[in-house]
């Protein structure tokens, strides 16, 4: 069931009996929680702190608090786990504060974590880090585009996801009922749906691509998916949300700008459900540790395997060429 950000903070214990892998997640889903606070707390005092790294390329001291809160938790908790989080790390960062350590989430221990990852060693392990996904958008005040996002890979494979949106329903509900926590493990399903949160399948061929990144190809690749209506969005993880809600059909990017701690996450949510994420060409994205950063040939992601096969078949010759 779905539940509001403060009870995923205060419901917790703490386990060193369960296995790794699952251990790893309920950490994860702790410190996305708590690191949904410091993004609210920085949108509320209206200092963002923003830096631009490049081109359509912002980040704001929510992103540098969230990733403070999430590495850290991580590291304290599992020394020797490679963690690769999106903004550069600050060696001049203070310590945690009593008040910003975790203890693993309880709901995430409850489970039963599935016989196929309960002995996985640590080195086998990379979590992703996105502390911030939609950064443009939520210095934009586009609150309902903004995901925190851990993606936890074995080997290349992404095994376990953490969405976190830290403003779900902020238009309809109070600051302590707002947001959302969405985790899954392979094998074992998706958490934190409600059935009233997930529409029927929508008529027409709706799809979801960048706001704020598209340039001809990717436009070429949209057109050619012949969409009755297309969703110009920010964020991975909201883009992946609205296939999940039923509200799009594909995710299309014909382009290099998304990078792995992107689509870990989703695509560990998204293949929990069914449903694939892939490079625009069909191919599997790797996330072992040595993964180059950038998806360098764009992704293509739908809830059904099926749609998957169908809108793959459409990107035409020329988008295929230029991100080969």
């Amino acid at each position: 069931l779905s539940k509001p950000l403060r009870k995923s903070v205060s419901r917790m214990s703490s386990s060193s009996d369960q296995p790794l892998v699952q251990r790893v997640l309920a950490v994860s889903a702790a410190s996305a929680a708590r690191a949904s606070l410091v993004i609210r707390q920085v949108m509320s005092s209206g200092q963002l702190g923003i830096v631009e790294k490049g081109k359509n390329d912002l980040q704001t001291a929510a992103d540098r608090g969230a990733q403070r809160i999430i590495i850290g938790n991580l590291r304290l908790a599992f020394p020797g786990l490679t963690v690769i989080g999106e903004e550069d790390e600050d060696p001049n960062a203070e310590p945690l504060r009593p008040d910003e350590l975790v203890q693993p989430d309880a709901w995430v221990l409850a489970k039963d974590c599935p016989a196929a990852l309960r002995d996985v060693p640590v080195g086998d392990v990379t979590v992703w880090v996105d502390p911030l996904d939609g950064t443009s958008e939520f210095a934009a005040n586009l609150l309902d585009h903004v995901t925190v996002l851990i993606g936890i890979a074995v080997g290349s494979r992404a095994v376990a996801g953490v969405i976190c949106q830290p403003y779900y329903n902020y238009q309809t509900l109070s600051p302590d009922q707002m947001g959302r926590l969405i985790w899954s493990l392979e094998g074992l399903g998706v958490f934190g749906l409600s059935e009233t949160e997930i529409a029927n399948n929508p008529p027409g061929n709706i799809i979801a691509t960048t706001r704020s990144h598209s340039n001809q190809i990717v436009n070429d690749a949209v057109t050619a998916c012949e969409p009755t209506e297309v969703l110009r969005v920010g964020g991975s993880g909201h883009k992946v949300l609205l296939l999940i809600e039923r509200r799009a059909h594909a995710y299309v990017f014909a382009s290099p700008g998304c990078k792995k701690w992107d689509t870990c996450a989703p695509e560990a949510v998204l293949r929990a459900l069914g449903g694939c994420l892939t490079d625009i060409l069909g191919n599997e994205l790797p996330y072992d540790a040595s993964a180059t950063h950038p998806n360098k040939q764009g992704v293509l992601a739908t809830l059904r395997k099926e749609d998957h096969a169908r809108f793959a078949a459409k990107i035409p010759e020329n988008v295929r060429k230029a991100m080969s």
